[in-house]
């Protein structure tokens, strides 16, 4: 599910040239809140982390729909609610939110609903075929029901809520629904479950956007420990072992990630920790059952690996992962594969 993130030196980067996504959030009468602030809350973080390292902005959050003011799921009153685009000038993440009651009385029967399928269904396939398209579709529990019903699943992979999968098949009878994901990603279009998988797939999509260690650290922030993804084959490197909630060593692993290139030396890591090596070695093994020398090393693999899948060749690959030669590359596949047979 996962799509492998580019490699420079270091980690993944946003460009410094990139453009902003406008993330879009269709708001309708009764939006589930969490649905709502949940992943608008992951792409604020991720803006904010940027700019914590000098680094431009990269979402630009929008909410839009047919009302300019509504009530949310919980009461609580959204207002300030732009107009829906005629169309997107901007690379553009469409976002649909979940909203209660039976399908029976969601689904085509209010106006605002159907306002909503109308503009959906003229201005977003048009977006969203091209193989090359900044646009992407979101959709979070009944939000794939709202594009299905604008006749945007086509045959594509998808999921929502497990209590509406037999609605959403009816209602896209060619898509192949899937059952038991969190969420599914099939080209421009990225599906979720609803409610808190809606921060996973927002996390998943800041990660392809600015970078794994970047998402790891909105997944800390956040308290969510890293993204889930039930048909990730493996968690990304750079997300292991990061299942704990120890401040110190998130900011240790954190470093590492960005820079993996750095000569880490165990006072060079244990100065990030604001604690001793012996202190460090020691958390580091109650918390990941690593000691700070091996989480580097499998950083550094696990980078290789990737920049290999991805083509580069064997020298490049050390190079990029933060090997000072192949030897140093080969000695270290050679421990990692010694540690986990």
């Amino acid at each position: 599910m996962d799509r492998e993130p580019g490699l420079k030196k270091a980690t993944a980067a946003l460009p410094t040239d990139a453009p902003l996504i406008d993330v879009l959030f269709v708001v309708l009468p009764d939006s589930l809140l969490l649905d709502l602030a949940g992943p608008a809350e992951a792409f604020r973080l991720a803006n904010q982390a940027l700019q914590r390292r000098r680094r431009p902005a990269a979402f630009r959050l929008r909410y839009a729909g047919p009302e300019a003011q509504v009530q949310s799921s919980v009461g609580l009153t959204l207002a300030g609610i732009e107009p829906l685009p005629e169309r997107l000038s901007a690379p553009t993440w469409v976002v649909l939110l979940g909203r209660p009651g039976e399908v029976a009385q969601v689904v085509r029967r209010q106006r605002p609903w159907l306002a909503a399928r109308d503009w959906l269904g003229r201005v977003l396939p048009q977006h969203l075929e091209a193989a090359d398209t900044p646009h992407r579709l979101l959709t979070v529990c009944v939000g794939a029901l709202l594009a299905a019903d604008a006749g945007l699943l086509g045959t594509r992979r998808c999921t929502t809520h497990h209590e509406l999968l037999d609605d959403l098949v009816a209602l896209a009878p060619q898509a192949q629904v899937l059952a038991n994901r969190l969420w599914v990603e099939d080209g421009a279009l990225l599906s979720s479950a609803g409610i808190t998988a809606g921060i996973d797939l927002a996390l998943h999509c800041i990660a392809q956007h600015c970078g794994d260690a970047l998402a790891a650290h909105v997944a800390q922030v956040m308290v969510a420990h890293g993204r889930r993804g039930t048909q990730d084959p493996q968690r990304s490197p750079l997300l292991a072992f990061r299942d704990h909630l120890h401040p110190a060593l998130h900011r240790v692993q954190e470093s590492v990630c960005e820079r993996p290139g750095e000569p880490w030396s165990a006072e060079a890591l244990s100065a990030i920790a604001h604690v001793t090596p012996r202190q460090l070695t020691r958390l580091f093994r109650q918390h990941t059952g690593l000691t700070p020398r091996d989480y580097v090393e499998h950083v550094r693999v696990a980078l290789a690996q990737q920049a290999l899948r991805s083509g580069a060749k064997t020298g490049q690959a050390a190079d990029m992962a933060g090997f000072r030669s192949d030897r140093q590359w080969r000695r270290a596949r050679q421990r990692r594969a010694a540690s986990t047979s």
